[in-house]
């Protein structure tokens, strides 16, 4: 394939940033932004040869490859004909409603061979991918994802819109199978979970603590983790690595370590180049439609163990 076409569907919060970094990245051609209001679309495509629409429909046959970006609810209806067409797709997280509705997705696009990326964004930050090759076997995580209560539309809890991230970066840390998760939540300013915190016992011996808020006055996004004589820290926010080692040497042990370098990039970026290069070689995405699922799923049990304590 030469350049894909990609469009960008919904151009709100996140998916104004999909289109604008659409419009620069090498090796692909912009062709449009769809959007219900009129005037988010041509926002998106101002300053480049990209049409703006408000139907998806109408780039049946003018593309190859779009972004899905659009509330939840609605990303099974509009991503599915695409992959039935053999359209690729990168779907925003989460990358569905249900568990169900993100296996029609999967199984779309199995059968016409279209690829199937799903938006974790933070798999991207180069801390985390500088800090996964060094976390062999955590026996302890501590993240902490904290923000202001945001300016958008709140149609998910912050167990799918916030914890969904770290939840995902925990099950690429550690493949074994979750074996028990509970789970507190509260809705503070919307009907929704505004604050969550979950405990994850992993097949592996790990445990996890998360806590996820949208309430928070101060943005916090670490994570750490602890394991045989090692001790890593990774600012998101900051792209930031630390990591510290216990160094055996004589009678008296001695602690080593520091700042590892971390070369700054734009997570978005990283996550759109990486489903254009998946779209050119054949490859699977670092987070493909499995991934999603594996992190839906966990979500969705950390869902019910808070319902289970409501």
């Amino acid at each position: 394939m030469g350049q894909p076409r990609l469009a960008v569907v919904g151009v709100g919060h996140l998916g104004k940033h999909h289109a604008r970094l659409a419009a620069v990245l090498p090796d692909v051609e912009f062709v449009a932004a769809v959007d219900l209001i009129p005037e988010r679309a041509h926002a998106a495509v101002a300053g480049t040869r990209a049409q703006a629409l408000t139907d998806a429909r109408a780039l049946v046959g003018r593309v190859d490859a779009v972004v899905i970006a659009v509330p939840t609810a609605g990303h099974l209806e509009l991503a599915r004909p695409f992959l039935d067409a053999g359209v690729h797709v990168l779907i925003e997280k989460p990358m569905a409603s249900s568990l169900a509705e993100a296996d029609a997705l999967i199984g779309a696009a199995a059968a016409s061979g279209a690829v199937l990326a799903v938006g974790h964004t933070e798999r991207f930050n180069p801390a985390i991918q500088a800090a996964l090759p060094i976390l062999q076997q955590p026996r302890f995580i501590e993240v902490h994802r904290m923000s202001g209560f945001p300016e958008r539309s709140l149609d998910i809890d912050v167990v799918f819109d916030v914890m969904i991230h770290d939840l995902d970066i925990i099950l690429a840390v550690d493949r074994t199978e979750v074996v028990d998760v509970q789970a507190i939540g509260v809705p503070v300013l919307s009907p929704k979970i505004d604050i969550a915190n979950a405990r994850v016992r992993m097949g592996s011996g790990c445990i996890v603590n998360l806590t996820a808020s949208r309430i928070s006055r101060d943005k916090v996004r670490k994570i750490r983790c602890f394991q045989r004589d090692m001790y890593v820290s990774i600012d998101c926010g900051a792209q930031e690595l630390e990591v510290w080692r216990l160094r055996r040497a004589g009678e008296r042990p001695e602690i080593e370590g520091g700042r590892v370098d971390v070369a700054r990039d734009e997570p978005l970026r990283r996550e759109l180049a990486d489903f254009v290069d998946a779209i050119r070689t054949g490859r699977l995405p670092l987070v493909s439609g499995a991934d999603g699922r594996r992190a839906l799923a966990l979500a969705t049990r950390v869902a019910e163990a808070m319902a289970g304590n409501s």
